[in-house]
């Protein structure tokens, strides 16, 4: 009997210890598997082996990590690093470039000439420094040029070109020509002469945005961010909508700018490391990796909070607007002093209100674009529809007092010719 036991025990022992090992091997098996098609696959995509990976940082445009399969690629190729700018350009013919985007290409001594050999400098942003230009035609336009130690990359350029070549709208900045000459990589824009909203809204020296035209700022940026969800095909997704992406010209009428980060939505569902500008980039995306176009809603929603309150999103204003949302006038609180008493409060709580459902936490309770636009739109109307009132009313009265200084002409007239008669 005792003979019996220690048999079942010894078969019961082998037979774990035999599906301890079977199990290892279908594990490191399956991990020796997926290794060699992640190589395979790198391999077999040149592009993503020539493709350089944005540096990570803290700067304004950031990439938090990089797929897998760029990583491996970049550690295959490492001792190619300093000719991997160079191959991604030999890969996509310049020529092919070109003819697919429609755009006209300029040579650096072009830009030259018409930037007066890089004097004008505009600003200076992640891409590089933006210098002002005159072309040949006499148009007035603004040069990019991509920094050697710029935080985006040739993907970057190459992106922009591609999208802005078919995307056009009156609330996107045009795209009017590139360079790609003696290793330099140059974007060329139409001019906006009164530079991007963040300076305007932050910078001391610059005149204040009146409550109008921040109104028709969020009514602008919304049309643009609508035509690149809605109108465009297929739907386009920013990824780094912020204050400083968005540019006005000369009448005051916003564009969206700068779609380095962009990608169209048909290609966006595999992970290609965070990307975006703290304190604009939605919490669910963070958490996920996945970005939507409910992502460029939260990024709006931080825009319009701006444009109430002037406060910037480094310097806590997610802070400030949790604390206002407390109570129903709470925005009356952290509205921008420059505005205070220029606007009506039912107005900014209105637009403050839209703001609240951008940022709110789950992503399908956000609003479309589309809804947002028509929201913002009714403010307005609703403003201009006051505004007519205020001045029929007003000519209203213009009339009444008149007619009433008539008559009392009249009885005037009329007493002084009676007197007349008696005399």
């Amino acid at each position: 009997m005792v003979h019996k036991t220690d048999l079942v025990i010894i078969g019961i022992s082998v037979g774990l210890a035999l599906g301890v090992l079977i199990a290892s091997l279908v594990f490191f098996g399956v991990r020796w598997y997926k290794r060699r098609a992640n190589l395979r696959r790198c391999a077999n995509d040149h592009s993503v082996a020539v493709l350089p990976i944005r540096t990570n940082g803290f700067g304004t445009s950031i990439e938090l990590s990089a797929s897998l399969s760029s990583f491996v690629a970049v550690k295959e190729s490492d001792y190619t690093s300093k000719n991997l700018q160079n191959s991604w350009w030999s890969h996509h013919s310049k020529d092919r470039f070109a003819s697919a985007s429609g755009l006209p290409r300029y040579s650096y001594k072009d830009i030259q000439k018409a930037t007066q050999n890089f004097t004008t400098i505009l600003g200076q942003g992640s891409f590089g420094p933006v210098y002002k230009a005159k072309m040949p035609a006499g148009e007035v336009v603004a040069v990019k040029v991509l920094a050697s130690n710029s935080k985006q990359g040739e993907k970057e350029f190459h992106t922009e070109v591609s999208l802005l070549a078919r995307l056009h709208h009156r609330n996107l900045v045009n795209l009017v020509g590139y360079c790609v000459d003696k290793g330099q990589h140059m974007l060329i824009y139409e001019f906006m002469s009164n530079g991007s909203l963040a300076n305007l809204l932050y910078n001391e020296g610059e005149r204040a945005l009146s409550w109008e035209e921040r109104l028709q700022i969020a009514l602008d940026i919304s049309h643009g961010i609508e035509y690149l969800h809605d109108g465009a095909v297929p739907p386009v997704i920013h990824r780094d909508l912020k204050s400083a992406n968005i540019l006005l010209d000369h009448s005051m009428r916003a564009k969206v700018a700068d779609f380095g980060l962009s990608k169209e939505e048909v290609f966006d569902g595999h992970n290609s490391g965070l990307k975006g500008t703290y304190g604009y980039i939605d919490p669910v995306y963070i958490s996920t990796n996945k970005f939507t176009m409910k992502s460029d809603i939260y990024s709006f929603g931080v825009i319009l909070f701006e444009l109430i309150t002037a406060i910037h999103p480094h310097q806590n204003l997610m802070e400030y607007v949790n604390l206002a949302a407390m109570s129903p006038d709470g925005v009356d609180e952290i509205l921008d002093k420059k505005i205070v008493g220029t606007c009506n409060p039912e107005d900014t709580r209105s637009l403050a209100s839209i703001a609240h459902k951008c940022l709110r936490k789950s992503p399908r309770k956000r609003p479309s674009i589309g809804e947002v636009s028509q929201a913002i739109l009714k403010i307005k109307q609703r403003r201009l529809a006051k505004e007519d009132t205020m001045s029929l009313a007003g000519e209203d009265f213009s009339r009444a007092a008149s007619h009433i200084e008539q008559q009392q002409l009249e009885l005037t007239n009329m007493s002084t010719l009676g007197d007349k008669l008696t005399q």
